[in-house]
């Protein structure tokens, strides 16, 4: 009796896909798209809708496979051409990723808002920008968490003005060049002085007036809205001004100067922990005041013998293995002169040793 061979249907099945579901008229419409393209089509890198859709189909459930029904479709987006409703869901729907992806995309654009915050401010004190760790460490102190339907740039003015309340950060000035008739120059300089800018340089020449200033962003408009009154011009130098970037840094020695005069009760955290970096890269120990960089001390021999290559050296040294077993025995160390002292009695009891043999 011959038995007839039963083989398996080969099923396709909607996995490793990322999904767009979109919402509509009270149902809920999903399309299965490529991992990765998704985002590539939304920000214009990739133009054929064919390398997106794994295929023009609507579910109402992808991972059931589920699929939408005609009607509606055709309530929800007035037609059944199922290309048209991929394309609108892909726009508007909300994209669904795994949890690794969303962490990691999370990650990254932090990062991206911790960095915009970084260019954008500065420590008043010393008017150089705190480092990205700082940052990074500082938003995690507020308890941020990243909006990923709202742009980087957006929720980084966001982030400082939240740390302007805890912590003594501001917004970096911008460089402005203003450029008024010679009979408007009064009220330009009594405008600037006003807005308690910083005047880099002055250049009169002919019947202008040329002033390069530093000011904060949030005047800028009001800026531009008294240059256009006064019938001027005015230049954008840049954007974030900061010392560390800046080809004039001579001009804040003094202010930096009386900023180090103040109080550090007033600093706040942030102070303290830049104070606490720099002394991470700047200490040194007593013996080395020119800063060639941290000593590094032996206590087996009780002294300081250098930098990190130096110290690995005097580990190998006959002084360092001579204390060495002189602290096996409870002995107190030896300095280098009196360890080769040491050494060459001991070498000379062992010559007459020989020689009495």
């Amino acid at each position: 009796m011959s038995r007839s061979l039963v083989q398996p249907i080969g099923q396709k099945r909607l996995t490793n896909v990322a999904v767009v579901r979109l919402k509509k008229h009270g149902n809920r419409f999903e399309i299965a798209c490529y991992k990765n393209k998704a985002l590539s089509w939304r920000s214009g890198v990739e133009k054929d809708v064919d390398e997106v859709l794994q295929s023009h189909t609507v579910y109402s459930n992808v991972s059931k496979g589920v699929l939408a029904k005609t009607k509606d479709l055709t309530a929800a987006f007035g037609t059944d051409d199922l290309t048209k409703i991929c394309l609108e869901i892909l726009e508007k729907g909300e994209l669904q990723v795994a949890g690794k992806e969303r962490d990691s995309q999370l990650s990254s654009q932090f990062r991206d808002i911790a960095t915009l915050v970084m260019q954008k401010t500065i420590n008043p004190e010393t008017r150089r920008p705190y480092t990205i760790s700082m940052i990074e460490r500082l938003m995690h102190d507020i308890h941020f968490a990243v909006d990923p339907n709202s742009s980087s740039k957006k929720q980084a003015l966001e982030v400082i003005r939240e740390l302007q309340k805890h912590f003594p950060i501001k917004r970096s000035p911008m460089r402005l060049r203003l450029t008024v008739p010679e009979q408007h120059v009064s009220s330009l300089l009594e405008k600037i002085n006003g807005w308690n800018a910083m005047v880099v340089s002055r250049d009169e020449s002919g019947s202008q007036l040329s002033v390069i200033c530093e000011l904060e962003p949030s005047l800028f408009r009001d800026c531009d809205a008294v240059m256009r009154n006064l019938q001027g011009r005015l230049d954008i130098l840049a954007v974030n001004v900061h010392v560390d970037t800046d080809t004039s840094v001579d001009r804040f020695d003094d202010l930096e100067d009386e900023s180090s005069s103040m109080q550090k009760d007033s600093a706040g955290p942030v102070v303290q922990l830049s104070e606490k970096l720099q002394k991470q890269t700047l200490q040194t120990i007593d013996g080395n005041p020119e800063g060639e960089g941290k000593q590094q001390r032996c206590s087996t021999c009780n002294t300081l013998v250098g930098n990190a290559e130096d110290y690995r050296e005097h580990f190998k040294s006959d002084w360092h293995k001579h204390n060495l077993r002189r602290k096996t025995r409870q002995l107190p160390p030896l300095t280098a002169e009196e360890c080769m002292a040491d050494l060459e009695l001991g070498d000379s009891k062992a010559d007459l040793k020989e020689y009495s043999f």
